[in-house]
């Protein structure tokens, strides 16, 4: 493989962290060396099927999916593609072997947004499988460097973690998701009798998943922990926002974490990871 097709190829995947994710792209500049590019790869191809299926209103979207499924598989039992992003997502996932039933899993909760739809609680689980836990296990695959033993042990507490990160995003843009998209992503819930009984008893069910992720932050290799601890941390913050606001104000505006308090969230966690109190 030409040194400087690759290269190009991840710099493209590197370039889209940066411009679509300010948060996700500080957090990577924390991982060792050796990790950043691979999870930049991964961000990369799983940003432009998000970007299908939400932004392309005026294209058809079932067909550009398709396509870009198409072009993935190839890509990876080629070994190649000319769309630089697939390029360098497809060398991040044979070289981890990643599992295609990963792949396969989140390119089928990006075709369930192709339906304005309310989902039930097993859709439910299976959007959040396929569109955020499959993601980090994909990271993981990363972080464990091929050690099966490892990933395993910490498949579970993974899996958690992007739980809680995508129900989170759930409960911040759930206006937009009901308004712009047409959407509901959790079960048995009216959007216009949104209780604060309902909103309670989704956030009862992500701070479960909070304890499992931060039992699994703390087994990552190293290299790995600092990054993943602090969009744990951002999360968590953003979490209390939201857990602290009434019901009306989750429903009118998107809530956020300034970038100042990030600042500060980011001189915080490095102590904390130095004196090992996590």
């Amino acid at each position: 493989m030409d040194k400087l097709f690759s290269q190009t190829s991840n710099e493209c995947s590197k370039l889209i962290t940066n411009r679509y994710s300010t948060s996700f792209s500080m957090g990577i500049r924390l991982f060792h060396k050796k990790f950043r590019m691979p999870i930049y790869s991964i961000y990369g191809f799983v940003r432009f099927a998000d970007e299908i299926v939400d932004t392309f209103h005026n294209k058809d979207k079932s067909y550009l999916l398709g396509k870009f499924k198409k072009d993935t598989y190839e890509a990876i039992d080629q070994g190649i593609s000319l769309n630089p992003v697939l390029q360098s997502f497809q060398e991040v996932v044979n070289k981890y072997e990643i599992g295609t039933d990963l792949i396969e899993a989140f390119l089928k909760s990006m075709e369930m947004d192709l339906d304005n739809i309310v989902y039930d609680s097993t859709m439910y689980n299976e959007y959040i499988y396929g569109s955020a836990e499959v993601v980090g296990l994909m990271c993981l695959k990363i972080f464990c460097l091929n050690n099966d033993e490892l990933y395993h042990a910490l498949k579970h507490d993974a899996r958690s973690l992007g739980s809680a990160f995508q129900k989170i995003n759930f409960l911040r843009d759930i206006k937009s998701d009901y308004l712009d998209r047409g959407r509901v992503y959790f079960p048995n819930i009216d959007y216009n009798n949104f209780t604060e009984k309902d909103k309670q008893e989704i956030e009862s069910d992500i701070a479960i998943d909070f304890d499992n992720g931060l039992r699994g932050i703390r087994n990552l290799p190293s290299g790995s922990k600092f990054g993943v601890y602090l969009a744990y941390i951002y999360y968590v913050n953003l979490f209390n926002k939201i857990k602290s606001a009434p019901i009306q104000e989750v429903k009118e505006k998107r809530i956020r974490v300034r970038n100042r308090k990030k600042i500060y969230l980011l001189a915080k966690s490095a102590l904390k990871l130095r004196l090992n109190i996590i």
